[in-house]
């Protein structure tokens, strides 16, 4: 019995190989190692396969700011100014028709290294995702990859206005650009002497700043790096484009693709159109799209149909925290998932704390109901804390209830970060940023992670029997949302029913059931850090009547990861089984 569920393998490519462990705080690739493509060997992909992946998910694959010299290829460095970290932010690209050059062992050959993973990746059965940042690109972006007939950002712009609908870049006309002012005695690359590390970049006129900041000199929290792309959308929200209709959100993809087709749009819409048409001839499987909200729904409406076009199952996942938002995103914007972040995500790290109640749980599966296949569920991801960390959990094992629940309680997609599964506490204090989470602006090993790899052979073989466990736990919970059918039929909710009925369940707890016609599921879960469960839980009256069980009593098995069993009574009226769980545990009881 197979389901439909996706899991993606979230991996920070620049780290996943990196067998280094000198970890020096803004230490150089030399120092500190880097990894590169090649790292994900057959042996490495086998193992990520065998974890129950159907997706990976390459974070920092295009060319981005970089601080050194590749004259092999002749690329200049960026200015430490305007770069986050010793190895830049992912998300300041800076060659959207090229790959990061830190990630080839020949950089002359470093899209054929890259082509080379993606085959390698569709050979384990798996797809590949990559990112695209709409949103901004790097203050230093520089197109020398650009295909035929494709002008760079900005070279045919007016910038003696703040706003044209064909400029590229929003300008503040007149003003010169100006590095931040630091805060917290920082320094660009620590204090480190650069030739063009002189406080200044030149920039005339300035443009805005990637996050919005309309101010020649933005604040040092701004993402100064980067600048912000013109969608068409005036200083003022208005929009100089046409607008979809109320009914959009009816259509499908094929439909908006037509509704495109004779409709003048602004030039940045088709250069990122072209950039996405670009990486699906290489044989990208989809898109993760950063920041998405941040960009207006009708451009995405036009680059995910015409994505569709060339691709009907590209997989697209968009970074979207208004949930005010989400409908219109799914719907009109044709994204098939967006983060589950400010609803799931964060009630889940609340219970994790200590603090939070399972009670919120219902109801927010309750507002998601029309658009829950649609929502990504994460525990991790690079934006967030590691679980394991002193700042979060501190114990990774405490997130295993929460686990379960995100990865069983809906069709949608389930996604683990790399190291997330043998514990990483991303205790490093790498440059740029602060530990808790794992360096995405800096040359760095992720130690927990170089255990499992083990000098390249992938077979966690310096893994702790704890540690051993730890990952058996992820692999047993993502193969299983594979092969059972019941995880891609129906959802119904058994806790606030028992929250009434039984004051031995608690806030703590949580329960509901999965079915399908071929198979049905009692999942239960314990949140509660030091305290058993045991008591009886019962079927709620919508569960009792849909499963229409026949009456008597049955003992029923422990199906995720086959350790217990349990008793099963039906009744005329209703029905009940014999709940016992430990601190942290969970289970899942096929009924037949």
């Amino acid at each position: 019995m197979k389901s439909n569920k996706a899991n993606i393998y979230h991996v920070f490519t620049r780290l996943f190989g990196n067998t280094n462990t000198t970890n020096n705080p803004w230490g150089t690739k030399e120092e500190n190692g880097v990894g590169k493509f090649n790292d994900f060997t057959d042996k490495a992909l086998e193992e990520i396969k065998k974890l129950g992946i159907t997706h990976i998910w390459y974070t920092g694959v295009p060319h981005h700011g970089i601080i050194g010299d590749f004259p092999e290829i002749g690329v200049e460095s960026d200015d430490p100014d305007i770069i986050k970290g010793r190895a830049g932010s992912p998300y300041a690209v800076r060659d959207y028709y090229q790959v990061n050059p830190d990630l080839a062992v020949d950089v002359t050959k470093r899209m054929e290294e890259y082509e080379a993973l993606i085959a390698r990746t569709h050979k384990y059965g798996m797809k590949v995702i990559m990112d695209i940042v709409p949103n901004h690109i790097s203050r230093h972006y520089v197109g020398k990859n650009n295909p035929e007939g494709v002008e760079d950002f900005g070279v045919n712009d007016d910038n003696t206005v703040e706003f044209d609908r064909n400029n590229n870049f929003y300008y503040i006309p007149g003003k010169a650009f100006q590095v931040p002012d630091p805060r917290n005695n920082y320094r660009p690359l620590g204090g480190e002497k650069h030739a063009l590390s002189d406080g200044k970049f030149d920039e005339f006129p300035a443009k805005w700043t990637g996050n919005g900041s309309r101010l020649a000199k933005p604040d040092f929290d701004d993402w100064y790096e980067t600048v912000k792309i013109n969608y068409g959308v005036r200083p003022d929200g208005s929009k100089d484009f046409d607008e979809l209709p109320d009914d959009s959100k009816n259509w499908d993809w094929k439909r908006l693709f037509e509704f495109w087709q004779d409709k003048d749009v602004p030039d940045s819409w088709k250069k990122y159109r072209d950039i996405a048409l670009f990486w699906l001839e290489k044989k990208v499987d989809g898109f993760r799209f950063d920041m998405a909200e941040m960009v207006p729904v009708e451009f995405w409406s036009y680059l995910n149909s015409h994505i569709k076009n060339r691709n009907p199952d590209a997989f697209l996942v968009a970074e979207v925290y208004n949930p005010d938002l989400y409908r219109d995103f799914i719907f009109k914007g044709k994204m098939d998932y967006l983060y589950d972040k400010v609803e799931l995500y964060d009630t889940l790290k609340r219970i994790m704390y200590g603090y939070g109640s399972t009670d919120d749980l219902p109801l927010i599966f309750e507002r998601q109901k029309d658009i829950a296949h649609h929502m990504l569920h994460f525990l991790e991801n690079h934006d967030e804390q590691r679980i394991a960390s002193p700042e979060f959990a501190m114990n990774p094992w405490k997130a295993l209830p929460a686990m379960v629940v995100s990865a069983t309680v809906s069709t949608s997609p389930t996604m683990i970060y790399f190291g997330q599964e043998v514990g990483e506490p991303a205790a490093e204090k790498a440059g740029f940023g602060d530990p808790s989470r794992t360096s995405i602006f800096d040359y760095i090993g992720v130690p927990q992670h170089q255990k499992w790899m083990n000098g390249g052979k992938f077979d966690g073989g310096q893994l702790t029997d704890n540690e051993k466990a730890l990952r058996n736990y992820y692999s047993e919970i993502l193969n299983f949302t594979l092969d059972n059918e019941a995880l891609s039929g129906e959802y119904a909710d058994l806790h606030t029913f028992n929250r009434i009925q039984n004051q031995a369940y608690g806030s703590k707890q949580y329960a509901f059931a999965r079915w399908s016609e071929n198979q049905k599921l009692i999942i239960v879960t314990n949140f509660d850090e030091h305290h058993w469960v045991n008591t009886k839980l019962q079927l709620s009256p919508f569960v009792f009547e849909a499963w229409n069980l026949e009456i008597g009593e049955r003992e029923i098995s422990e199906v995720m990861f086959g350790k217990k069993k349990t008793s099963l009574r039906v009744f005329e009226s209703f029905a009940e089984i014999d709940l016992e769980l430990g601190p942290w545990e969970s289970a899942v009881f096929e009924v037949k």
